[in-house]
C-alpha cells in the first residue's frame, strides 16, 4: 500500500505523517471542568492503546482545568476550541501538544496572529477542522449546497491564513456524516496541499452504524494511502472508538496492536458452540496487545488449512477439537477444554 506523501509535524512525542504510522486518537466525553473523571477517561484509554487525546474546551473553566489535566496523563493532549481565541491562548498556557480551530472563526487578524505566536512560541500545531455540517453561509450560496468542492475551499481558505503567518505547523480534516462526500473532499485537497490529515466519518451514529460507516469511510481513504491520523466517532463510549480503530488499521496491514481474530462463519459442519467459543475467547483476549492472530475455526477436517496463517488457532470436531499453531495441528483436546487451552497457548505466545 503507497501512502501519500505528506509533511511531518509532532503532537507532543507522537510524529504525524511523513513516515509515520497512522495514529489511533480520540475524545473525552467528560466535562472538562471535572478533571478527575476527564484524567480518568483519558488513562484507561490511553491503557488500551489511544495515543492522542482531545478533550472540549467550551469556557474559562475547562481552560483553567487543562493545566492540571496534562499534569496527570501520559499521552498528548489536544484542546477543541471553537470562536473564542482567549480559549485558544489559555490553552497554550496551559501546555496543551495541540489545538483544534478554525482560524478564519476565532475573530479578527489580530487575534488570529496572537494564537499563531503562541503556538510557534510553544510548538504547539493546529488542526483545521472542516466540518460539512458548519460550512460557511457564503460558500453555501455559492455552491447551492453542500459539496466537496466547498468543503475543500473552506479547508484552503483556513490554511492561507495561517500561511500567511508563517505558519505550517498544520494537519486538516474534512469530515461529513455522508461518505461519498468526505472521501472526494479529502481526494481533492490531497491533490493541493502536503499536510497531513486526520481521518474520520464525523456524526456516524450508535455502535453498529457508527463502526460500519467508520470502517467503510476510514478505510476506503486509508486503502489510498490517505490518513495520518484517525478516530472513530461513535455515540458511546470513546474506549469503543480506539478498538475499532485500531480493527480497521490492522484489516488493512497498517497496524499490529493486539488480537487479529479469525473465526469461520459457521456451517453445517459445526459440531461444537462455536458462536459462544468464539465470543468468549474474543472477550477474554482484550487484554493482549502483542500483535497475534488467533483463530477459532468450527471444521477440525478444514479449520487449520482455511486459518494456517494464524499463530494459534482451535477447530471444533464432534465433542473435541483440535489445537494447531500456523496450520500444524498439536494436539486433539475436549470441547469443555478448548477455550483455556488457546487462551493458555496465548498466552505463552506473548
Amino acid at each position: 500500500m503507497k501512502r501519500r506523501k505528506t509533511n511531518s509535524i509532532w503532537i507532543g512525542k507522537v510524529q504525524i505523517g511523513g513516515d509515520a504510522p497512522v495514529s489511533v486518537q480520540s475524545m473525552t466525553n467528560t466535562d472538562t471542568r471535572d478533571i478527575q473523571s476527564t484524567v480518568a477517561q483519558i488513562n484507561e484509554l490511553s491503557s488500551n492503546g489511544c495515543e492522542i487525546i482531545r478533550v472540549a474546551v467550551p469556557d474559562e473553566e475547562a481552560a483553567a482545568a487543562l493545566k492540571e489535566i496534562k499534569k496527570q496523563i501520559v499521552i498528548p493532549l489536544i484542546a477543541d476550541i471553537h470562536f473564542n481565541y482567549r480559549l485558544a491562548l489559555e490553552a497554550i498556557k496551559a501546555g496543551v501538544d495541540g489545538l483544534r480551530i478554525n482560524p478564519g472563526n476565532i475573530g479578527s487578524k489580530e487575534k488570529v496572529a496572537a494564537v499563531v505566536e503562541a503556538a510557534k512560541d510553544r510548538h504547539v500545531p493546529i488542526r483545521i477542522g472542516v466540518n460539512a455540517g458548519s460550512l460557511e453561509k457564503e460558500l453555501l450560496a455559492k455552491y447551492g449546497q453542500i459539496t466537496p468542492e466547498a468543503m475543500v475551499e473552506s479547508a484552503l481558505k483556513h490554511i492561507h491564513i495561517l500561511e500567511n503567518l508563517n505558519f505550517t505547523d498544520i494537519k486538516i480534516s474534512l469530515k461529513a456524516s455522508d461518505i461519498p462526500l468526505m472521501l472526494e473532499a479529502y481526494r481533492l485537497l490531497a491533490r493541493e496541499v502536503k499536510y497531513p490529515f486526520h481521518v474520520g466519518v464525523t456524526e456516524a451514529g450508535t455502535l453498529r452504524s457508527g463502526i460500519v460507516k467508520s470502517a467503510v469511510g476510514i478505510g476506503a481513504l486509508l486503502a489510498e494511502g490517505i490518513g495520518d491520523t484517525i478516530r472513530v466517532s461513535l455515540t458511546g463510549d470513546p474506549l469503543h472508538e480506539v478498538k475499532i480503530g485500531y480493527d480497521i488499521l490492522k484489516s488493512l496491514g497498517l497496524r499490529q496492536r493486539g488480537i487479529q481474530f479469525i473465526s469461520c462463519p459457521t456451517c453445517g459442519r459445526t459440531q461444537i458452540d462455536l458462536i459462544r467459543i468464539a465470543n468468549e475467547v474474543e472477550e477474554r483476549l482484550q487484554f493482549v496487545d502483542k500483535p497475534i492472530k488467533v483463530a477459532v475455526m468450527g471444521c477440525a477436517v478444514n479449520g487449520p488449512g482455511e486459518a494456517a496463517e494464524a499463530d494459534v488457532g482451535i477447530a471444533g470436531g464432534k465433542g473435541m477439537g483440535l489445537l494447531f499453531k500456523k496450520g500444524k495441528v498439536i494436539r486433539q483436546v475436549k470441547e469443555e477444554e478448548l477455550v483455556e487451552v488457546l487462551i493458555q497457548e496465548v498466552k505463552n505466545q506473548i
